[in-house]
């Protein structure tokens, strides 16, 4: 009897894993919501702190540095604690791990940068 209850038990971990892997567990997003297009605005500066930004929207597994990365084509020529300073400031205070899929953020342009 403990035999067919493991048995049991095991097909029904297995099925959960499957399901989980195939279809997934949160709600799905509307197909609208998955194609986001990315708005770029080149090289505007916020009036008050002189940092040169683009704007774009965020994509699924997007981070701040690997968009500041991506529209550098190359590595970041500052620190990884001065693109998040900069970020956080042309983004009132908002952190880097904070960012959401679907929106759209400040991000510094780092191409003028000697």
């Amino acid at each position: 009897m403990k035999r067919l209850a493991g048995l049991i038990m095991l097909v029904l971990i297995i099925y959960s894993i499957y399901y989980d892997l195939s279809h997934g567990t949160l709600p799905a997003m509307s197909e609208q919501k998955e194609e986001v297009v990315s708005e770029v605005v080149e090289n505007e500066i916020v009036e008050d702190t002189k940092i040169v930004f683009f704007e774009k929207v965020v994509g699924k597994g997007d981070t701040v540095l690997s968009i500041v990365e991506e529209s550098l084509d190359s590595s970041i020529p500052v620190s990884i604690q001065q693109v998040v300073q900069d970020f956080e400031e042309l983004n009132k205070g908002l952190k880097p791990e904070q960012i959401q899929y679907g929106k759209t953020y400040k991000f510094p342009d780092y191409k003028k940068v000697d």
